[in-house]
């Protein structure tokens, strides 16, 4: 039977995204020095705030993020003040139709997931605003997320109203630094007008040297103003908190946490042995797991061309949130993340696989009872019969006895 499909009848597919490079006199210059190849252009999947956070690098990472290898590094540490790696980024969700979908989520409220890309990424600019020393004879750092240590969700976050995220390096070690972000949305009706700050999250960063990938040390800091030096300092206790953490748990488990550990795997082991005997009000965390796996592919691939961090916390939230709702046979609210560790990089073909979770409940307040969920990313190689952490997550939610 002859088709009866015509030329006319055939639909042109084009790309809706452009090329890093389209602008630039260079950009039509596929032999040019400067012009990254196309393993470093970061991925086409990501939100639109992060493709602009990454855009507003483009100029500079055309001549700075491929040197040469024997370009030498950094001779001289300059210093700097927060306000100098200070940056803001605003969400016109109140006039933007097609940005309002893009975050929204089914209760009207901005999808968190989304979110943590967004602060990842404006986290990663702000660091290499305060690393760069704009000299283009000079090898950059290459500068990774190495953990969050604590977000926390003040009140919700409609996705009706203007959104605002600022943030500034706070703290710097010798080859770390710590970036504060606050998320502020104007008040509403229901909402005090003092009360404006909606989330909050502290990213650390850590640089490595481009050629040798060793740890490589950054420019210093300098507060001026007296929250300045307020968040330096709690930056600095938080440091040396971490340094002492090992240490510290050994000492809590001495001092009678054994104990109730002890409880714990003894009510356990009636579950394994005895099933029938067990507290019906309890559960084996086991029976609370879930998990997905996915194939990295080179859309989720960040500005070095490895998978964006932003990504990785954007499937684990969702993972813990789906592990909540699961457990509670309602859906739960998002109160914080206790902590994110990033372990290993992660690159494009990788196996991955997400495992949750709950991890412990508390029920002292029984109108809004909390539930921690843990979340483990797992780089697996079948052909090599090896399986590494590369990312840890913890999520804390609680639950409220309404309909959303």
């Amino acid at each position: 039977m002859e088709s009866n499909l015509s030329p006319s009848n055939h639909i042109p597919i084009f790309s809706t995204f452009t090329s890093p490079f389209e602008g630039s006199s260079k950009g039509n210059d596929t032999k040019s020095p400067t012009r990254k190849p196309l393993s470093l252009w970061p991925g086409m999947y990501h939100s639109p705030v992060t493709n602009a956070l990454w855009e507003t690098r483009s100029k500079i990472f055309e001549t700075l993020l491929d040197p040469p290898l024997d370009a030498p590094p950094q001779s001289e540490l300059l210093t700097r003040t927060p306000s100098q790696s200070k940056m803001t980024i605003l969400y016109n969700f109140s006039s933007d139709y097609t940005l309002r979908e893009q975050y929204r989520d089914p209760w009207n409220e901005v999808r968190i997931g989304k979110l943590l890309e967004d602060l990842d990424a404006l986290a990663g600019t702000i660091s290499f605003k305060h690393c760069s020393d704009d000299d283009s004879t000079t090898r950059p750092l290459y500068l990774v997320t190495a953990s969050v240590d604590k977000m926390v969700l003040k009140k919700p976050i409609s996705v009706d109203v203007d959104l605002r995220i600022t943030g500034a390096v706070t703290w710097v070690g010798w080859s770390s630094m710590e970036i504060q972000l606050d998320v502020t949305q104007p008040a509403t009706e229901a909402v005090e007008a003092t009360d404006s700050v909606a989330l909050t999250a502290t990213f650390i960063f850590v640089a490595r040297d481009y050629k040798t990938l060793k740890a490589a040390p950054v420019n210093l800091l300098t507060p001026e103003s007296e929250r300045e030096k307020f968040l330096y300092d709690a930056a600095e206790a938080r440091n040396k908190l971490r340094k002492h953490k090992t240490k510290n748990e050994k000492t809590e488990i001495e001092n009678g946490v054994m104990d109730k550990f002890e409880a714990l795997l003894a009510e356990g082991r009636i579950f394994c042995d005895m099933p029938a005997l067990a507290d019906r009000d309890s559960i084996l965390l086991r029976d609370t797991r879930l998990e997905n796996s996915l194939i990295c592919q080179p859309q989720q691939r960040n500005i070095h061309g490895r998978i964006f961090g932003g990504f990785l916390m954007l499937r684990a939230f969702e993972l813990a949130l789906s592990t909540a709702y699961a457990f509670a046979g309602m859906m739960p609210s998002f109160l914080e993340v206790d902590h994110v560790d990033f372990l290993r990089p992660v690159d494009v073909g990788d196996f991955l696989r997400f495992k949750s979770c709950v991890l412990y409940t508390e029920s002292e307040n029984p109108d809004q009872p909390l539930i921690r969920v843990e979340v483990v990313a797992h780089v697996t190689r079948p052909e090599f019969r090896s399986s590494e952490v590369c990312f840890g997550f913890t999520d804390c939610m609680h639950i409220t006895y309404m309909k959303k």
